[in-house]
């Protein structure tokens, strides 16, 4: 029998209505062996999430406040959920060591991971699963980078002798035992990793929302759901922008060819969006599967007569770039003229800097800096077989009056990224939209 690892988000985990949901989901399949639970998430618009409050009682711990406030309320929502499902364990005790622990003064990773723990732990309860602890199998080396070769050897072993187990996301253990986070979010890592070392058949990620939509919904209410996509065109709007997934989820699953699907906790008959490792069968009657962007860019516009002939002047512009600790996001060129665009935010602190780097380099004829860019990533596996994608592209643009300041598509023609000012940035991804997506 194959298995299907689940990863329930801080919303599907909020109370003890949302864990009702969650079991009801699992007993539906009984392949769903492997269960990765977040913190508990908002129960409503002006809630807190559990991780939030971890941190702000961290905060009032080092400031030499009475972190015992906020403490209080975390310890009512766990003990709510327990007392609700009337489950056996004594969540007391834990929050009692733990309230102990932050006493005497522990990392602030330990107390922002605790979240998980508390809620795996009433979760393994509730299911009546295994709790495996992921401090005994994630691990990050000492220079806080994730070790995905150990983990994935330990996790794979423990699991063969483990037929059922609630698994928390978000954090592990660094060289010593100190424990450890991935950044916000990271609960999508951890069942990731989870699904590799399972050889999963699927990894399914529980959120609050039908999957993906083909772009942002508060710039197109109207924006249609995905119904598939791949693992390389998530790669390409994750990057954009395009939320849901942790970025760094994606490449576990993606490495081990196992689907993932995109589903709703409260609304379990949807199919959601299916994420495939290769072709997918099913034709997209739109050619482009989706659209994303990010505002905040600058571009680095170097020109000089020859530059084509002359050796080694596009690594002396990027070394200028790297020695101020910059990384480059695209890279668009001409003849004479070279492109460098980077984030406004990471280039003023260093702007000066930079520009006197590359000027003493490479003598440029010219050097000018245009910000307030915006970048919008077209992408679609259907682009390449369907001629004329870039013109209608831009015709919509162009019937809009907006000015497409940058150009930069792959050989791969999966994505086709358009520089616009960022004035111009929703009213750009509007048109794209509107030209692609008709009834």
């Amino acid at each position: 029998m194959g298995k299907i690892v689940t990863k329930f988000g801080g919303s599907s985990l909020s109370d003890a209505g949302q864990f009702r949901k969650v079991r009801s989901i699992i007993e539906k399949d009984e392949r769903r062996c492997y269960v990765i639970p977040s913190a508990p998430g908002r129960r409503f618009g002006t809630d807190d999430k559990v991780t939030d409050l971890l941190y702000r009682t961290y905060s009032a711990f080092k400031s030499g406040e009475d972190f015992r406030t906020v403490y209080q309320v975390i310890r009512e929502r766990f003990v709510q959920i327990a007392q609700e499902l009337s489950l056996s364990i004594d969540i007391n005790k834990h929050l009692d060591a733990l309230e102990n622990e932050i006493a005497h003064g522990v990392t602030e990773d330990y107390i922002a991971s605790r979240g998980e723990y508390l809620n795996g732990l009433l979760l393994a309860d509730y299911l009546g699963y295994t709790f495996l602890d992921p401090k005994d199998l994630v691990f990050f080396s000492e220079d806080g980078t994730f070790d995905s070769e150990l983990t994935h050897t330990v996790m794979a072993s423990t699991l063969k002798h483990v037929e059922r187990a609630v698994i928390p996301g978000f954090y592990g253990s660094i060289t010593g035992g100190d424990i450890k986070t991935f950044s916000r979010g990271g609960s999508d890592i951890t069942g990731a990793i989870v699904a590799r070392a399972a050889s999963a058949e699927l990894y399914e990620n529980w959120t609050d929302v039908n999957g993906f939509l083909m772009t942002d919904p508060r710039i197109v209410p109207e924006a249609r759901p995905i119904d598939n996509i791949t693992y390389s065109e998530l790669r390409e709007l994750s990057y954009m922008g395009a939320g849901v997934l942790h970025e760094d989820s994606v490449f576990p699953v993606h490495r081990a060819g196992i689907p993932t699907n995109i589903r709703n906790t409260n609304e379990p008959e949807a199919r959601g969006t299916m994420i495939m490792h290769g072709v997918v069968e099913e034709e997209n009657p739109y050619v482009i599967t989706g659209i994303a962007g990010r505002t905040g860019f600058s571009v680095l516009s170097v020109e000089k007569a020859m530059m084509n002939s002359e050796v080694g002047f596009g690594r002396r512009v990027l070394q200028a770039i790297e020695e101020n600790g910059l990384s480059f996001e695209h890279m668009p060129t001409g003849i004479d003229t070279m492109c460098v665009v980077v984030s406004a935010a990471e280039l003023e602190p260093v702007k000066a800097k930079v520009v006197k780097r590359i000027m003493d380099l490479t003598a440029p004829d010219s050097l000018t800096i245009h910000d307030d860019m915006a970048i919008i990533a077209t992408v679609g596996r259907g682009m390449v077989q369907n001629p004329g994608t870039a013109a209608k592209l831009f015709t919509a643009l162009s019937r809009e009056g907006v000015n497409v300041r940058m150009i930069d598509q792959g050989s791969s023609e999966l994505s086709i990224l358009i520089g616009v000012d960022e004035e111009d940035f929703q009213r750009a991804i509007r048109a794209i939209y509107n030209e692609f997506v008709q009834d």
